[in-house]
């Protein structure tokens, strides 16, 4: 069995505002878009200004009407990076198996840290301590088993909560909760089942799988497993040393359709692998970047053959976003990077002629667009 940590910072973003001034943490305050118009929306309120019912997303005038005297701060994203880098460097102090989920948001596999550290609870409490004493920064942790129970167990108990969710505990502890709860499924989705009679986790676990696959398509396994607390994706790391290559663009407006994402998602990963051909590289990592109107961002990651052929980045890009999309939440900023590059081989394999004839063909483009301009010619999934 697997030792999983999920650890998730409190209110980061004021959390981070509050270690340059200590007055902040005994009043109620927000990270917000524009203060100074009182224009824009909570990105972040910390807990003495929840008491009052103030809740990220929120407009700033809605704010000021619950608490009329909160206090706003205006967003300092280099600086909330700045921090962020400061906690992951804390957490691999316990392990080099890291997986970065958000700015404010890492799994960390603690299996073969017992022998240094202790318990995967003496390793939680340690990390929390260390946080607050050394950064004033604070943290809830979830541990489990697997990825999905860390998770689940790490928003029981905020602020500074430290919680265990095992199988063996799910249908006292996980399937009461009300189905919107559970992690990874949607607004949409949750009204779906609720009008369907499913009101609680425990009422999804006790489905039929053939019903829910009917339902929601492929989503109806994810569903189906999660509520049983079934879930066997390991925690990715990736390695600093590394190379990668990538591109991220800020979105001009948010967008909520799978299918706008897609075209951004083709013109970024024609930028990235025209750079891999130009430096005769190939890579088997490609890495999917999304960042919420929250700010919020997650990166997702899937292993490719090695390539730098434009649709297989792209393919896999898809099938990230895909998998990982919520038309619930805005999104605001694309990227896409490929990583784990090597110099290009020259292997001998079936489709070996094929695959000549695609990087020849992606070569010819490279070099018309190089000679009049990168708008000469354009993919169908661009159009």
């Amino acid at each position: 069995m697997r030792d999983i940590l999920l650890v998730d910072m409190n209110a980061f973003f004021i959390m981070c505002e509050s270690r340059r001034d200590k007055t902040l943490l005994n009043k109620p305050a927000a990270v917000a878009g524009d203060p100074k118009y009182r224009s824009g929306i909570i990105l972040a309120s910390n807990y003495e200004a929840r008491k009052y019912g103030i809740r990220v997303t929120m407009t700033i005038n809605e704010a000021l009407k619950l608490y009329p005297d909160l206090i706003l701060v205006k967003p300092d994203h280099a600086y909330y990076e700045k921090c962020s880098s400061q906690v992951f460097k804390l957490l691999y102090e316990y392990t080099p198996i890291i997986e970065i989920n958000s700015i404010d948001e890492a799994w960390m596999d603690v299996t073969n840290s017992r022998k240094l550290f202790g318990t995967p609870l003496d390793i939680a409490t340690s990390i929390q301590n260390r946080l607050k004493d050394e950064m004033g920064l604070w943290c809830s942790i979830g541990i489990s088993e697997n990825k999905f129970l860390a998770k689940m167990a790490s928003d029981i108990k905020k602020p500074l909560g430290i919680t265990t969710l095992y199988k063996n505990e799910i249908e006292d502890v996980l399937w009461p909760m009300p189905v919107r709860n559970l992690y990874g499924i949607g607004k949409v989705t949750a009204e779906k089942l609720i009008n369907e009679g499913v009101n609680t986790i425990g009422d999804l676990a006790t489905c039929d799988v053939a019903y829910l696959v009917k339902k929601f398509g492929k989503y109806g396994f994810y569903l189906y497993n999660r509520s049983n607390g079934i879930d066997d994706d390991p925690v990715c790391p990736v390695q600093a040393e590394n190379l990668s290559c990538g591109r991220m663009e800020t979105l001009a407006q948010d967008i909520i359709d799978i299918k706008e994402a897609k075209k951004v998602m083709a013109l970024l990963t024609d930028s990235v692998a025209r750079t891999l051909r130009r430096r005769k590289l190939e890579g088997s990592v490609v890495t999917v970047q999304i960042k919420y109107n929250t700010f919020k961002m997650i990166n997702r990651q899937m292993q490719i053959e090695q390539s730098n052929l434009t649709k297989d980045i792209y393919n896999a890009a898809c099938k990230l976003l895909e998998d990982n999309w919520d038309e619930d939440k805005p999104v605001r900023l694309l990227g896409v990077s490929v990583g784990s590059l090597k110099g290009k081989d020259m292997q001998i394999s079936m489709d070996f002629q094929d695959r000549e004839k695609e990087e020849k063909l992606e070569e010819t483009i490279d070099e018309l667009k190089d000679k009049f301009g990168k708008n000469l010619i354009k993919r169908g999934n661009v159009l």
